[in-house]
C-alpha cells in the first residue's frame, strides 16, 4: 500500500532496538483519513472471507481496527489486558508476551462476543515476534469460531513473527512489510520495494 508506505517514510522514526515510532499518525496520534483508506484496503484483500466480526487487542489496535470494521459493516471485540469489573460472566483468557513492553499480559475476551458461527478477522497495527497475534488465535481457537485471516499495518519482515504465523497456515496481509531500517540513516526498506526506491 504506497500511501502507507510513503507515510512511514516521511513520518517513521527509527529508534535503537529495532524500535520504528509512527506514533504521530498510527498509534499514538491517529490520521483517521489514512485509516479510511487502511479499512478499505483489508476489505479489498478479504472480500472473499465472509468476515463478521473484528478482533483486535488493546489499545493501539483499537482504531485501526474500527475503521477497517467500518468498510465490512461488522462489529470490532478487543481483548483487554486486564479484567476489569464490567466484564462480567465467562471469559476466554490467554497470556501475551509484549515486544514493545517488555513483559507478559493476560488477554480476556468475554465469551458473549466470541463464538461458533463467528468468521473472525483479526487486525492489528504491528508484527513483530507475532505474540500478540498468537495470543488473538488461542482466543479464537478456544470460542470455536473461525480464523478467516490477519491484516496487519507495518510488519517486521527481518523478524519471526510473521514466517512462523505463514508456516501455521494463517492467511496473513501485512500493508507494508519492512525488511530493514537503519537508524543512523534513516533508510527503511520494504519488501516489495525497487532497487534504491528505499530511502527516507
Amino acid at each position: 500500500m504506497e500511501l502507507l508506505k510513503e507515510r512511514i517514510r516521511k513520518d517513521g522514526k527509527i529508534k535503537s532496538g529495532d524500535v520504528l515510532k509512527v506514533d504521530s499518525f498510527l498509534n499514538h496520534q491517529m490520521d483517521t483519513d489514512l485509516f479510511v483508506e487502511i479499512g478499505k484496503e483489508f476489505k479489498r484483500r478479504f472480500a472473499d472471507a465472509e468476515v463478521n466480526k473484528i478482533l483486535t487487542i488493546e489499545a493501539s489496535g483499537i482504531g485501526i481496527a474500527c475503521l477497517v470494521a467500518q468498510s465490512f459493516h461488522v462489529p470490532v471485540v478487543f481483548a483487554k489486558k486486564t479484567q476489569t469489573k464490567n466484564i462480567a460472566g465467562d471469559v476466554y483468557t490467554t497470556k501475551v508476551q509484549s515486544y514493545t513492553h517488555g513483559r507478559i499480559y493476560d488477554i480476556i475476551v468475554a465469551k458473549e462476543f466470541l463464538g461458533k458461527g463467528d468468521k473472525v478477522l483479526l487486525i492489528d497495527d504491528f508484527l513483530a515476534n507475532g505474540k500478540a497475534l498468537e495470543g488473538l488465535i488461542a482466543l479464537v481457537e478456544e470460542s470455536g469460531a473461525e480464523l478467516v485471516g490477519a491484516g496487519i499495518v507495518i510488519e517486521k519482515g527481518f523478524q519471526v513473527g510473521g514466517d512462523a504465523l505463514r508456516k501455521r497456515g494463517v492467511r496473513l496481509e501485512s500493508l507494508a512489510i519492512i525488511e530493514s531500517m537503519d537508524e543512523e540513516t534513516g533508510r527503511i526498506v520494504f519488501r516489495d520495494d525497487e532497487e534504491g526506491s528505499g530511502t527516507v
